[in-house]
C-alpha cells in the first residue's frame, strides 16, 4: 500500500502526518520531525547535536540509566538525533509495546533530564568526540570543504560543534534551543505500522500534546561558492585524504533533479563503471576508490567527491579529477554509459523498499522535499523513458560542477 498524508489537528495547528501501512510485521515505528531544527539552526556551533544528546539522558525522575531500562525491557527504541536540516525523535518497537513507547516519549519531552549532572556528562563526552575527529583525516578534510564552499553560513560550521563552542555553551541556551525549536508549528511525524486512521490520530495526539506553540522561522537556503578555492592542512599521515566539491544550482523540488541523479552516477556515485573510479583507480591505480555525488536539499545542492591516494600521487590525482570534470561537462555521457545507469536503477528499486524504516524515509523526504508522495514511482518512469540527448543537454546546463574546491589533508614536506 502507498504512503498517504493526513493530518492531525493539535492545539489548533493542523499537523502533517504521513503514514506508512506495515501489514507483514507486527512493528510500529514513528518518527517526531522538526523542521529547520537541525544544525543549521544553532544559534552555537554544535547546539542542536548536544540537545539531542541531552534527550538520550532521560527523564528528570529516572536519569538516563532507569528511563532506558524501562525501553529495553520491552525491546522499544526511542532516539534523537539531527541532520543539517532537522531535529529527530525516533521510537520503534512491537506493535503490542507501542502504546507504552508513545507514553514514555512524552514523559521524555514533558521532563527532560536538563540538569547539571546530565549537562557536565554530555559536554565531556561530546568534547571526547570533538578530540577524537581530530585524527580522523577523513573528518578534517570535509569539514573544512564545507568550510570554504558555505564560508559566511550555519553550513561552515561541524555539526558536532567545536571545541571551544562546546566549553563556552550554557544549560540554560540548551533549555531555551528545545524549548523554540521543538514547537508544533514545525512538526512532521512519519507514522508506519498497521494502524486505523483513527489510531493514528490518536497515537498522533498524544505523542504531540505536549509540544507547545510558538512562532517558526522559515527556512533558509544557502549556495555553495562559485569562487574556486584551496585548503590544506598538514598532518603525519601516509596517506593524502583529498576532497572536492563545487555549486550545483538545483532546487529540491524541481523534477529535473533525476537527471543529474543519473549523470552524478555515471559519473561518480555508481562505484566501479563510474567515470571517477575508472580514470582514477582502473586506468592509473592512484586510489583504492574515488567517489563524487550531487547533494540536493531544501537549504542547499553542491557536488562534491574524495578519494585518498599516496602522498606522492596527490598532485596528479587532483589533475585526472580536474581532466574528468572538464571532459564530462564538455562531452557528456555516451549511449552505453546511459543504459548501465538505466538498469541499476530500475534493477535495484525493490532493494530500496525492503524494510518499513526504507519505505517511511522515502515517503517523508517525498512530502518534505515537495516533490509529492509517490514521487519515487514517477521517477523510475523518468529514468527508463529518458534521452541521452537530453541527459547531456542538462549535463552542459551545469558548467557550475566544475569550478571546484579542494581540502587536502597531506603530509609536510621535509
Amino acid at each position: 500500500m502507498a504512503a498517504t498524508i493526513m493530518h492531525v489537528e493539535v492545539k489548533g495547528v493542523k499537523v502533517p502526518v504521513v503514514f506508512e501501512e506495515e501489514q507483514r510485521l507486527p512493528l510500529a515505528s514513528m518518527e517526531l520531525i522538526f523542521q529547520n531544527s537541525g544544525s543549521l539552526a544553532d544559534t552555537t556551533p554544535g547546539i542542536a547535536k548536544f540537545a539531542s544528546r541531552m534527550l538520550g539522558e532521560g527523564t528528570r525522575k529516572e536519569g538516563a540509566t532507569a528511563f532506558a531500562t524501562s525501553l529495553e525491557n520491552r525491546a522499544i527504541s526511542l532516539h534523537a538525533d539531527t541532520g543539517r536540516e532537522t531535529f529527530v525523535l525516533s521510537l520503534e518497537g512491537l506493535k503490542s509495546e507501542f502504546g507504552f513507547g508513545v507514553k514514555r516519549l512524552t514523559d521524555l519531552l514533558r521532563d527532560p533530564n536538563l540538569t547539571p549532572e546530565a549537562f557536565e556528562k554530555v559536554r565531556t563526552e561530546t568534547l571526547g568526540r570533538i578530540r577524537q575527529k581530530k585524527s580522523d583525516f577523513d573528518y578534517v578534510a570535509a569539514t573544512r570543504l564545507r568550510s570554504i564552499l558555505f564560508e559566511g553560513t550555519p553550513l561552515e560550521h561541524p555539526a558536532l560543534g567545536t571545541e571551544e563552542s562546546i566549553k563556552a555553551l550554557g544549560l540554560e541556551q540548551v533549555r531555551e534551543y528545545l524549548a523554540t525549536h521543538l514547537r508544533l508549528e514545525n512538526l512532521i511525524v512519519v507514522l508506519g505500522g498497521k494502524f486505523s486512521p483513527q489510531e493514528v490520530e490518536k497515537i498522533v495526539a498524544q505523542a504531540a500534546s505536549v509540544l507547545e506553540r510558538g512562532a517558526v522561522k522559515p527556512i533558509a537556503h544557502f549556495d555553495a561558492n562559485a569562487k574556486e578555492r584551496r585548503t590544506t592542512d598538514y598532518e603525519e599521515t601516509d596517506q593524502a585524504y583529498i576532497y572536492f566539491g563545487s555549486p550545483y544550482k538545483m532546487a529540491a523540488d524541481d523534477p529535473r533533479r533525476v537527471y543529474g541523479k543519473v549523470a552524478a552516477f555515471i559519473l561518480g556515485s555508481g562505484g566501479f563503471g563510474s567515470r571517477l573510479m575508472e580514470e582514477i583507480r582502473v586506468k592509473r591505480g592512484l586510489a583504492y576508490s574515488a567517489y563524487g555525488r550531487l547533494a540536493v536539499n531544501r537549504t542547499h545542492s553542491y557536488f562534491s567527491g574524495y578519494l585518498q591516494t599516496k602522498l606522492e600521487s596527490s598532485d596528479e590525482a587532483q589533475k585526472v579529477v580536474a581532466e574528468v570534470m572538464e571532459n564530462f561537462l564538455k562531452n557528456g555521457v555516451t549511449a552505453e554509459e546511459l543504459e548501465g545507469a538505466k538498469k541499476f536503477f530500475l534493477g535495484s528499486e525493490p532493494l530500496r523498499t525492503e524494510t518499513l524504516a526504507q519505505r517511511m524515509n522515502r515517503a517523508f523526504h517525498e512530502y518534505y522535499e515537495g516533490l509529492g508522495l509517490g514521487w519515487s514511482a514517477k521517477e523510475l518512469e523518468m529514468i527508463r523513458a529518458m534521452k541521452l540527448e537530453d541527459l547531456n543537454a542538462f549535463i552542459h546546463a551545469h558548467p557550475e560542477i566544475g569550478k571546484l574546491s579542494w581540502s587536502i589533508v597531506t603530509k609536510k614536506e621535509p
